[in-house]
C-alpha cells in the first residue's frame, strides 16, 4: 500500500484497532459496581457449597476492617504522586523534554520510554504526568493522534508496574510482617521477585512490542484527532496550588514560612537514606530497602521542596485528594470478599483444589495469569486483588510439584495489570487531567490487551525452559 493511501485510510493495525472501539461507557459499569457484584457472587457461591450465611457475613465484616491500613496507604500514594506530577515545576520540565524531539516517530518513542521509566518510579505519578507530556508533544508536533498517545502512555504505565519496584505487590511483599508477607509466608525483596530473570526477559519483549504497536498504528487523515480538538485542563495550574496575598499577621507568616517545609523534607530524606544504608548493612542490598512506605514519603519529601510554604503544601495535596476516592473506598470491600472466600472449607479452598487438579508445575503460572486477568475486571486494584487471590496462588504453588512461586507471583502481576487496559479505574485520573472521555481511548487499550495476553501466555510457558 502506498504511503498516500496509508495517510488517507490509516495503517492495517489502525483498521484492526478500530474494531475494538465500541461504546465502552455503555457496557462497563463503575469499578465499585464491579466490586459489589463480585462480593454478591462470592456470597452466593459460598452458600451453594454449604457455608452458613451468618458465618459468611461475619467473615466479610472482619475482612472489610482488615484493609483499612492498606486503603490509607494506597490513597496517600495517589495523592502525593499526583500532587508532584501536577506541580508547576513538573510542567516546565515536561515542556523542556518535549522540545528535544522534532518528528512524530521521535515523539511517540519518547512518550513510551518516559512512561516506562516513570511507571517504575511510581504508577500513580506516571498516570498523571504521562498524559501531560503527551499534551506538550502534541502541541509541538502536528499530525499526532492524541487519544492514541494517551492510551499508549497509559499502557506504558500498566506495563511498567511489571518491572517496577514500587508496584503494590513487590513493595508490600518486601515489608516484614506486611499483609502480603503473611499471605506468602515470608517477605521477599524486589530483587527476588520483580527482577527475577524470567520476569526481565518477558517484560523487555512486551515493551518492545508495545512501542512497535504505537508506531505502526496510525490513523488516516480523516480520523486524526489532534490536541486542538480536545479541551485539555492540563495547561492550568489549579487555583488551590497558589497562595496569594502578603503575610501580615504572625499566623500568616508561619503558614508561609518556607524553612518549615525544608525541615520536613530534610527529616524525610535523611531517614530514607538511612533506611537504604541499613538495608545494605543487613545484607538485603539497596533494593531490599525499597517498600511502599519509602515510596510514599519520598514523594512527600519532594512535594515539600516543590511547595515550600506550608499552606501551599496543604492546598496542593487537597487539590489531588479527589483522585484517591475510588481507591480508598473500595479497598475495604475487597477485604470483605477475601474474608468470605477464605473461611475454613470455603470457596477459596474449592478454587485451589480445582487449579491443582488441572495445572502442572510448568503451566501453573499461565493459570495464575489468566485467572488474575479475569478477577482484575472485578477487583481493579493489585492490593485488593492479591488479598483475594494470594492465598490461592500460594496454596496451589505449594501443592503442585515443580511449581515456581516467584514465577507465579510475577504471572499474577502481569494478569492484574493486563486487564487494567479494560477496567477504567486507573485511567479516570489521566483522562480528567486532559479533558477526555473513556470512549476516546478504550478501543486502542483493548487492542493492546489482546497482544499482552497472547505474548504473556507463550512467554510464561517458554522462557522458564531456557532460564
Amino acid at each position: 500500500m502506498s504511503e498516500t493511501k496509508v495517510r488517507d485510510k490509516g495503517t492495517a493495525l489502525w483498521n484492526i484497532s478500530k474494531k475494538f472501539s465500541f461504546a465502552a461507557e455503555k457496557i462497563i459499569p463503575d469499578s465499585f459496581v464491579f466490586c459489589v457484584i463480585l462480593m454478591i457472587l462470592v456470597f452466593i457461591l459460598s452458600l451453594i457449597i454449604g457455608k452458613g450465611p451468618i458465618d459468611l457475613l461475619q467473615a466479610g465484616w472482619n475482612g472489610l476492617a482488615s484493609q483499612f491500613t492498606l486503603a490509607f496507604q494506597m490513597g496517600l500514594m495517589v495523592i502525593v504522586c499526583a500532587t508532584c506530577a501536577r506541580s508547576p515545576q513538573a510542567a516546565r520540565f515536561l515542556a523542556w523534554i518535549a522540545e528535544k524531539v522534532h518528528t512524530q516517530t521521535g515523539a511517540l518513542i519518547l512518550l513510551m520510554i518516559f512512561g516506562y521509566v516513570t511507571s517504575m518510579l511510581n504508577w500513580a505519578f506516571c498516570t498523571i504526568v504521562t498524559p501531560i507530556l503527551a499534551m506538550h508533544l502534541a502541541k509541538k508536533i502536528k499530525g499526532l493522534h492524541f487519544p492514541m498517545m494517551v492510551a499508549g502512555g497509559y499502557a506504558c504505565m500498566i506495563l511498567g508496574q511489571c518491572l517496577g519496584p514500587s508496584a503494590t505487590l513487590y513493595s508490600n511483599l518486601s515489608l516484614e510482617g506486611s499483609n502480603y508477607a503473611q499471605i506468602v509466608g515470608e517477605s521477599m525483596s524486589v530483587a527476588d521477585t520483580c527482577y527475577n530473570p524470567v520476569n526481565i526477559v518477558l517484560w523487555v519483549i512486551l515493551a518492545v512490542v508495545f512501542i512497535l504497536l504505537v508506531l505502526f498504528t496510525r490513523p488516516g487523515k480523516d480520523e486524526l484527532v489532534e490536541l486542538g480538538d480536545i479541551a485539555t485542563q492540563a495547561d492550568a495550574v489549579p487555583d488551590s496550588f497558589k497562595v496569594e496575598g502578603k503575610a501580615e499577621t504572625f499566623a500568616d507568616k508561619m503558614n508561609t514560612c518556607k524553612p518549615i517545609m525544608w525541615i520536613v523534607a530534610a527529616f524525610i530524606f535523611i531517614n530514607i537514606i538511612y533506611n537504604f544504608y541499613a538495608s545494605i548493612q543487613a545484607g538485603k542490598g539497596f533494593l531490599g530497602g525499597l517498600n511502599m512506605n519509602v515510596v510514599i514519603f519520598l514523594f512527600v519529601g519532594i512535594n515539600s521542596v516543590l511547595f515550600p510554604q506550608p499552606r501551599a503544601w496543604i492546598n496542593a495535596h487537597m487539590a489531588s485528594m479527589h483522585l484517591a476516592t475510588d481507591v480508598m473506598l473500595q479497598f475495604p470491600f475487597y477485604g470483605a470478599i477475601m474474608g468470605m472466600m477464605y473461611i475454613e472449607g470455603g470457596l477459596g479452598e474449592v478454587l485451589v483444589n480445582a487449579i491443582v487438579s488441572v495445572a502442572s508445575g510448568q503451566t501453573l503460572p499461565i493459570f495464575v495469569f489468566l485467572s488474575a486477568c479475569l478477577v482484575n475486571l472485578f477487583i481493579p486494584s493489585q492490593g485488593g486483588q492479591f488479598t483475594v487471590q494470594g492465598p490461592l496462588i500460594v496454596g496451589a504453588a505449594k501443592q503442585i510439584e515443580g511449581a515456581n512461586l516467584v514465577n507465579c507471583l510475577n504471572a499474577f502481576v502481569y494478569g492484574d495489570e493486563a486487564t487494567n487496559l479494560l477496567q477504567p479505574l486507573y485511567m479516570i485520573p489521566a483522562l480528567a487531567v486532559v479533558g477526555m472521555k473513556l470512549k476516546d481511548v478504550w478501543g486502542f487499550m483493548a487492542f493492546i490487551c489482546v497482544f499482552w495476553i497472547v505474548i504473556v501466555c507463550v512467554g510464561l510457558y517458554v522462557i522458564p525452559m531456557f532460564i
